[in-house]
Parts: C-alpha cells; sequence; structure tokens
C-alpha cells in the first residue's frame, strides 16, 4: 500500500475515507483482505479514529464488512450482485428520466451535451481516467433536473457500489468511447422529444456498461487464469 500524504484542505477523516475507498475500487485492496485498524493508522500515519470512521463509512456503502472477531474486511466481487445493481440502476435512472423529461427537457439536454463536450475534449488530451467524474456527473445531473434528493442519492449509492466492478474496463478507451457514443444517444433522443427512445438509449448504454463490467471483471480475468 503506498504512502498517504494528507493536505490540509480537507479533513483527516474524509481523507482517509477517499483514501482507502480508492484502494478497493482499484483492487490495490483485495476482495477477502483483512482491514485492521491499528495497522491501517500507522501504515497511513494518523490516529485509529479517523481509520474507524472511514470503515464504517464504507461498510454502509458495501464496500466492506463487520465481521465477529475478525474485524473489516473487503466484500467479495460476484457477477449476481453486477446483474442485480444493474437493474435497480435501470429502474431508478430510468424514474429519474422520466421526471426530468416532464420536468425541463430543454435544460436536461443543454447540460448533458456540455457535459458531452467537456468529457471529449479531456478524453481527445489523453486524459480517459476524467471518465470516471464526468460519466458520474452525466447521469446525475438527469437526478439534478428531475428535482428529487432522495432519487439522487439512491442513484449515486448504486452508482458508486458498481464502480468498483466497473473499474477494470472503465479506463479503457475503447469502453470510454462506446460509453460516450451511450450518452450521445441518449441526448440525440432528448433532443428530438423522443421520449421512448430516450429511455430506450439509457437502457441500451447501462446494458452495454454491464456487458463490459461481466467481461472485463469476470470472463476476461478467467480466461487468463486458465492460460
Amino acid at each position: 500500500m503506498k504512502s498517504l500524504h494528507i493536505k490540509p484542505t480537507k479533513t483527516i477523516r474524509q481523507k482517509v475515507y477517499e483514501y482507502l475507498r480508492e484502494e478497493i475500487l482499484n483492487c490495490e485492496i483485495k476482495a477477502g483482505e483483512r482491514l485492521v485498524e491499528n495497522v491501517l493508522a500507522e501504515r497511513i500515519g494518523v490516529s485509529r479514529t479517523p481509520v474507524r470512521e472511514a470503515l464504517h463509512t464504507l461498510e454502509r456503502e458495501g464496500l466492506v464488512e463487520a465481521l465477529p472477531r475478525i474485524g473489516y474486511v473487503v466484500c467479495p466481487i460476484s457477477e449476481e450482485e453486477v446483474s442485480e445493481l444493474c437493474e435497480i440502476r435501470l429502474a431508478l435512472e430510468g424514474v429519474a428520466l422520466r421526471w426530468a423529461l416532464q420536468k425541463d427537457p430543454d435544460k436536461l439536454a443543454a447540460g448533458l451535451r456540455e457535459n458531452i463536450d467537456l468529457c471529449e475534449r479531456r478524453i481527445e488530451s489523453g486524459d480517459v481516467k476524467a471518465f470516471v467524474t464526468l460519466d458520474a456527473q452525466f447521469h446525475e445531473w438527469i437526478s439534478r433536473v428531475a428535482g428529487s434528493k432522495r432519487l439522487m442519492e439512491m442513484a449515486q449509492s448504486i452508482r458508486r457500489s458498481m464502480l468498483r466492478y466497473r473499474i477494470q474496463s472503465i479506463y479503457r478507451e475503447e469502453t470510454v468511447k462506446r460509453a460516450i457514443t451511450g450518452h450521445k444517444m441518449i441526448i440525440a433522443a432528448i433532443e428530438k422529444e423522443d421520449k421512448r427512445g430516450a429511455h430506450r438509449a439509457l437502457r441500451v448504454h447501462i446494458l452495454q456498461s454491464k456487458k463490459e463490467i461481466l467481461y472485463f471483471g469476470f470472463k476476461k480475468r478467467d480466461r487468463e487464469g486458465r492460460k
């Protein structure tokens, strides 16, 4: 595990949480690995309190699990959970899109178009990793225009849970370009005032993401393991 430099712009608790979360999402801390408070605190260079608080937050997000007499363990990943998360995401984002289209389709399309323009500029400059944040912002904008704080929080929680699975594919240029194409299809339907088409494009986009998660996260790994 690499060392952590804590800057004064964030609280120690927040910084430790973000650090551990990133390590888990990037698979630097692997599924099944035990997380011991005092060991982590010593390794990071902080007291046990912010580590404990960070682990509590990670548990709420479903990234770690507290086991009796063992402590915290990084949760395993499974194809079943991927399918479950994708179905929930489809339901939540479908509702968000419907409400946003009813509320202000012009504002919705304008914000999504701005996101796509920025995303393409960043990708062209070689910053593929910027897509992680911009992709989240694209989908969050739909919930924001829908006007439901609760819906946005639920959708954000699902996307955060999926990130650990997507990390194997989301930094690849070819999958990023396919995702951007999916975003463009959603926008095109919105701008044509084709509500059914927008929902259809959203569904295709999310199912394509699921397909890539399963390939890069499970099938490709299994094939390489058999070599």
